[in-house]
């Protein structure tokens, strides 16, 4: 194993003021709106000047380059400190970052894809984990590539079920290029977050589910590099890095205070405290990303076909269910970035024909249909893959806020649900689909595709497969 370098302190002293610079940034661009969440961004400050400027690979002039390391910034509402980090990296004007929240910017309260620089639309708490579980195991079985994938969490957010669901998923497939930050500041919206800074007990958590677990000083940047250098070691493990900070660190008389959450700085103390940080700043030196390694395959998802029409004849009696596993796997034959998801009911959707012709492609997601439709929604971005998420539709009610966010994501994900209707009768009505068409109608830019024989059935498929949004 290769042995760890410290900075030299000039390099850890620009890593400090660059942590400074995306506060000041943080903090003037929600005194322009009068609003956001300037002690949310403050806390994170360090992990992100050391992500962006020391740890991360990637080509700051081309953010969605498909060979970059990856960032999902799960806890979106400290969108501004991403913002301000891709100022710093020169992508964003710095003037810009003052039209936050301005109904003509695309600098938004939470990160949408608008942006080069962000792949899904996060801000609804708990989804960004399954979404970077998605781009790992597309780095990892996919692409076989070097990228990496980084995403931050906030400690309140981690009462969501959803992250744990990733966090099972993320174990199981060994996603060793996968690296969760907890940004564990102790206070939650309204009151203080269950855990406070009780690190030691997300650090049992973490290892529970059977990650490679580090505890550090979030405000403190050598150990933040050592963590983050020692995450890239690791084998057949996904890191969780749990950082503990204060809200609103930097900020005198406000630094780990409660009842400031969503709040600007006020007028009359703004100045001040952006003096006192601007006091910190000793060095301009400039600091630059390293370049991504070249090794990303070329994808081209621009026609996918299936390789022969349907072969049903007059009269033929087949389950929909049945021709849509044969339509599946028949379009991967045609298409090697198709790829099929299932919440273990691959027997009853017959993903399972899916499965047996094209194994590699078949993720297996098991009763986590939350995580599953995250899951796709990684998988998909960048154009790297074509995915069909598979379960009973009566199951897909549960992904609704999931699929609310793939939508704002514009992902291009596909949802397949099986015994649809009353059609299940015997079952009772936990299992019948009532509300699904409803649900999804009521989804902007969802196509509802509802075939009623075999060759509808594969023709739908076939569509589905090329209905981008």
């Amino acid at each position: 194993m290769a042995n760890y370098h410290k900075p030299d302190e000039k390099t850890l002293q620009g890593l400090k003021d660059i942590a400074n610079k995306l506060r000041i940034h943080s903090i003037r661009a929600t005194c322009a709106s009068n609003s956001g969440h300037p002690t949310s961004c403050c806390s994170a400050a360090e992990v992100m000047a050391v992500l962006f400027f020391r740890t991360m690979r990637y080509k700051a002039s081309d953010p969605r380059n498909a060979c970059n390391d990856r960032f999902v910034m799960s806890k979106g509402h400290a969108a501004p400190v991403l913002y301000a980090a891709w100022v710093e990296a020169g992508f964003v004007n710095e003037a810009e970052i003052l039209n936050l929240r301005k109904i003509d910017s695309d600098l938004e309260g939470h990160p949408t894809p608008k942006l080069e620089f962000v792949d899904v639309a996060t801000g609804s708490l708990g989804q960004g984990l399954g979404a970077a579980c998605g781009m790992a195991y597309t780095g990892k079985y996919f692409d076989k590539a070097s990228y990496r994938v980084y995403c931050m969490l906030g400690d309140g957010e981690c009462s969501e079920g959803s992250v744990w669901e990733a966090m099972a998923f993320a174990s199981y497939y060994n996603l060793d290029n996968l690296v969760a930050i907890l940004d564990v500041n102790r206070l939650g919206q309204s009151e203080p977050a269950p855990l406070g800074h009780d690190v030691d007990t997300f650090r049992r958590r973490c290892e529970a589910f059977g990650w490679n677990t580090y505890v550090v000083d979030g405000h403190d940047v050598e150990e933040l590099c050592k963590a983050l250098w020692q995450a890239k070691q690791m084998k057949r493990k996904p890191t969780a890095i749990v950082a503990k900070t204060f809200k609103g660190k930097g900020l005198r008389g406000i630094e780990d205070e409660e009842n400031w959450h969503g709040k600007p700085i006020p007028s009359d103390r703004v100045e001040a405290l952006l003096a006192d940080i601007r006091g910190q700043i000793q060095t301009n030196k400039p600091l630059y990303p390293d370049q991504p390694e070249e090794d990303v395959p070329d994808v081209d998802l621009s026609y996918i076909r299936l390789p022969s029409p349907p072969a049903y004849k007059i009269g033929d009696k087949i389950a929909t269910r049945r021709a849509y596993g044969v339509a599946l796997a028949r379009l991967g034959q045609n298409s090697s970035r198709v790829i099929a998801l299932d919440a273990d009911t691959k027997n009853s959707t017959f993903s399972e024909t899916f499965k047996k012709a094209h194994p590699d492609r078949y993720i297996e997601c098991f009763i986590a249909e939350q995580n599953m439709v995250s899951v796709a929604i990684g998988c998909a971005t960048r154009d790297r893959t074509v995915p069909f998420a598979n379960t009973f539709a009566a199951f897909l009610s549960r992904t609704y806020d999931h699929v609310r966010m793939a939508a704002i994501s514009q992902s291009n994900i596909n949802l397949v649900g099986s015994h649809c209707g009353v059609s299940i009768g015997e079952d009772g009505p936990s299992q019948m689909a009532l509300e699904d068409l409803a649900m999804f109608r009521a989804i902007p830019t969802a196509t509802i595709f509802y075939p009623s024989d075999g060759v509808s059935t594969e023709r739908a498929v076939e569509l589905a497969a090329n209905t981008k949004l």
